[in-house]
């Protein structure tokens, strides 16, 4: 198997996998084989068709502060890439890289970076950390206008620490406008969250204000229908008190008139009363004997002889005296009605 192409199989982990059984990859063959490659500090992968940067085998290697990655197929750096600090010689010139990691501002120890040919347009931000760079060479990547303008043509060693020089104030600038846009972002998010929480607690107090006027609410509400309980009630005394004061006053009342009635005297019976009741009582006592003497069979009887002539004498007299009779009966019907009355007013 050719040097550079053991090399390759080694550091490609799908390869080892498939390689696991063979008596002549030990243990310890990445480490054999990238010794191989090293040469006091300088690591030459170049021309090993390395589509992938063997970051974890290079951070072995300390020392080799120089790595040569140049006429390979890598299309991208690994973030880890960023942790090798020792470095302070790149090439990767002649790749297919796009893009190149966030962080590569953390090799500070970075002093020669070769780009040449790849397919880079931009630069990350992090650039600017390098303080070390002293060489850079961008040509042939299609760059953006004031990147390409920056970097200039790289022609010569002057020109390629001219580039080192321009591209870092350039990248510097831009540094320093993202930093300008990350903070007017911090405070636009700061302002925009200050915004939000005197919303909030606007809001807040609307709804604390909106619940004590509920509560101040509720409160009037149960106090009306308190007082509305209390003056019902109240009424309702009221009117017992009323209706036992009615009762009392009328009981009272007839108490008083039954007292009044009881102690009211008698009336005296008149005179003409009784004469009149006697003279009531004697006429009809006549009358019944002379009925009885008249109609029944006692006529014949020798007692009712004189008692029906004196009917007879009676009647023809009466017929004699009829204006007399008239007068008498008058005044016997007045004097019965003035009986019937007094005997209720007593009775009463």
């Amino acid at each position: 198997m050719p040097r550079c192409r053991a090399l390759f199989v080694a550091l490609n982990p799908r390869r080892v996998s498939s390689l696991a059984t063979d008596p002549r990859m030990s243990k310890n063959s990445k480490v054999l084989n990238l010794k191989d490659k090293i040469c006091g500090n300088e690591v030459d992968l170049s021309l090993c068709d390395v589509t992938e940067v063997p970051v974890r085998e290079l951070a072995l290697f300390t020392k080799a502060t120089v790595v040569d990655l140049s006429c390979n197929n890598i299309t991208s750096l690994p973030p880890e890439f960023c942790n090798l600090t020792h470095l302070v010689k790149v090439d990767l010139s002649k790749n297919q890289l796009t893009c190149l990691p966030d962080d590569l501002g953390n090799l500070t120890s970075l002093q020669h970076l070769d780009l040449y040919n790849n397919k880079l347009t931009v630069l990350p931000v992090s650039f600017s950390q390098l303080r070390s760079l002293k060489w850079l060479d961008l040509k042939d990547n299609p760059l953006e206008a004031d990147l390409a303008k920056a970097a200039g043509d790289c022609l010569d060693e002057k020109q390629c620490k001219q580039c080192a020089a321009q591209v870092l104030q350039h990248m510097r600038g831009l540094h320093e406008e993202v930093d300008r846009a990350r903070v007017k972002r911090l405070l636009r998010e700061k302002e925009l969250e200050r915004k939000r929480e005197v919303k909030q607690r606007e809001r807040e107090a609307r709804e604390k204000e909106a619940r004590k006027r509920e509560k101040t609410a509720e409160k009037e509400k149960r106090r009306k229908e308190y007082n509305a309980q209390m003056a019902a009630a109240a009424a309702r005394e009221q009117q017992k008190k009323k209706s036992e004061e009615m009762k009392k006053k009328n009981g009272q009342a007839a108490a008083d008139k039954k007292a009044a009635a009881a102690t009211r005297p008698k009336p005296q019976r008149s005179l003409l009363g009784l004469m009149f009741k006697l003279l009531l009582l004697l006429l009809l006592g006549l009358a019944g004997v002379a009925a009885a003497c008249k109609l029944t069979d006692l006529q014949k009887e020798a007692v009712c002889v004189p008692v029906n002539v004196a009917v007879d004498d009676g009647f023809s007299w009466a017929k004699r005296q009829e204006a007399v009779v008239r007068q008498l009966l008058r005044n016997l019907s007045s004097a019965a009605k003035e009986f019937i009355e007094s005997t209720q007013a007593s009775k009463n």
